[in-house]
C-alpha cells in the first residue's frame, strides 16, 4: 500500500443527523486512491462501517484512532481497488433509525 494521505476530517456531530450518510459517502467518493477522511463521531459508527462493506466491500480500509466514551475517531482509506471503480451510491441509511451515524 502507497503512503496514505488525509484529505479531509467530518465532525458527524455538528451535520444534522439525517444528512450525516449522504455527507461521508460524498466526501468518500471524493478521495483518490490511498486517500483518507477522518470521521467523529459522538457514538461508535459500526453501523457505518456495516453500511460501507454491503456496498463498497474491497473499496476501504477501516481504522479505528479513538474509541469513546465522548468520542470515536476513524480513518476511512480509499482502497486502490475502491477508486478505480465508482466507488458505490452510498448516502441513505436504514431508514435514519440509527441516528444517521
Amino acid at each position: 500500500m502507497a503512503q496514505v494521505v488525509k484529505k479531509s476530517i467530518i465532525d458527524v456531530r455538528e451535520i444534522p443527523p439525517r444528512e450525516r450518510h449522504a455527507r461521508i459517502f460524498a466526501t468518500f467518493r471524493a478521495l483518490g486512491a490511498d486517500e483518507a477522511m477522518e470521521l467523529v463521531n459522538d457514538h461508535d459508527p459500526r453501523p457505518l462501517y456495516h453500511q460501507f462493506q454491503s456496498e463498497m466491500p474491497g473499496a476501504f480500509t477501516w481504522r479505528y484512532l479513538a474509541q469513546g466514551p465522548e468520542a470515536w475517531r476513524v480513518e476511512i482509506v480509499r482502497t486502490a481497488a475502491g477508486a478505480a471503480g465508482d466507488g458505490g451510491e452510498g448516502g441513505a441509511c436504514c431508514g435514519g433509525g440509527c441516528g444517521g451515524a
